[in-house]
């Protein structure tokens, strides 16, 4: 597309942040654990709900904010690998199971009652990530199948599940290029731009089907992109990865995107285009290999992996490495200044910005 029309920056309402403060001098502060399970799913409906899925059948829970966790093995699932969830609330919630055969469970009553929604028996399923962009509408994402991305969506709050056709992506993975189950935010949402994230010999960023190349690291098995976050405003998104099989390397492990879109007399008339994201020059590298990346506010974001912790007060122009703990995946609390962090040995944390 040619840009032979006036674009500018999209700014929706932006209130000044100071630079975040964080207690108890930089720690995590650690609610919950259970030594031998891998949690990678994590769901915060609400200020009062905490859900997280991984491991051996695990699903664990909180109501009061995390003050008590309630853990459970679902019954008859028990070897199964719950690494995405989603909840609306403290008794609705969807998780999916890895392998084939691939398998998606809904709880109407506060998990203690599953109940299945979908099943696929072909032996190459391995579903990756959960993500709603509203209560009724929601997509699942999985490896390839016929080399195309498997997709499927819902559009009854996750009663039925349909395959997305394979002519919704408008060209073929490339060979060694998928997704990554490392924290089930590799999809994403920002007015009408839907995104996914590939990783792998070759890592690029998927705009309503349609594909675009990032510069981060990739060529093999192990790198590439695995999160994205977009901001409260919508109008940028980081995308995190690296190598997790070496999690100390830095270089290319982030890209930044803003989005640039023609004045409209409404936003919900912004015609989705790959090109109206851009890729911002001035961005500063995290500490490390980072599987899942939030924003706090439109300025403060908090990334984690393997090698630990970072922030940035300046929507990631430079970032600090606050803890070397590991933790997969990283959620805002709604209506709080607080991350919660969720990964191996059934460790569940947070951190209170303030």
């Amino acid at each position: 597309m040619r840009f032979s029309q006036l674009y500018i920056v999209l700014f929706l309402l932006i209130t000044p942040f100071a630079k975040a403060q964080i207690s108890d001098n930089n720690s995590i502060i650690v609610l919950t654990q259970k030594n031998g399970v891998s949690i990678r799913g994590l769901s915060l409906p609400n200020e009062k709900t905490i859900w997280a899925s991984g491991s051996k059948g695990s699903i664990v829970y909180s109501k009061d904010g995390g003050i008590h966790f309630n853990w459970k093995q679902i019954a008859g699932y028990e070897n199964r690998d719950f690494r995405s969830i989603h909840a609306w609330n403290d008794k609705e919630a969807v998780v999916a199971a890895i392998e084939a055969p691939a398998i998606v469970l809904k709880t109407i009553d506060g998990g203690e009652n599953w109940y299945k929604v979908y099943e696929n028996k072909d032996s190459l399923m391995f579903l990756d990530a959960i993500h709603f962009k509203d209560d009724q509408n929601g997509s699942i994402v999985g490896d390839p199948i016929n080399n195309h991305l498997f997709l499927l969506n819902t559009f009854d709050k996750g009663e039925h599940w349909q395959q997305v056709k394979s002519d919704y992506f408008k060209s073929d993975l490339n060979e060694g290029e998928a997704c990554f189950a490392s924290s089930s935010s590799n999809m994403g949402h920002s007015f009408n731009y839907d995104f996914i994230v590939t990783g792998g010999n070759t890592s690029r960023l998927w705009i309503n089907g349609e594909a675009r190349d990032l510069p981060i690291i990739q060529g093999g098995k192990t790198t590439g992109a695995n999160s994205i976050g977009i901001s409260p405003n919508g109008s940028n998104m980081l995308i995190v990865g690296g190598d997790f099989a070496q999690k100390e390397r830095t270089e290319n492990n982030i890209v930044c995107l803003q989005l640039y879109v023609q004045i409209k007399a409404s936003m919900k008339n912004i015609k989705a285009s790959n090109s109206n994201w851009k890729i911002k020059k001035q961005i500063g590298n995290p500490h490390g290999f980072k599987s899942s990346v939030c924003f706090i506010t439109n300025k403060l974001v908090v990334a984690t992996g393997t090698s630990g912790v970072d922030i940035s007060n300046n929507a990631g122009k430079k970032w600090d490495l606050i803890s070397t703990e590991s933790f997969h995946v990283v959620q805002k609390q709604p209506g709080k200044m607080v991350a919660f962090f969720a990964g191996a040995n059934g460790r569940i944390g947070y951190i209170n910005f303030y």
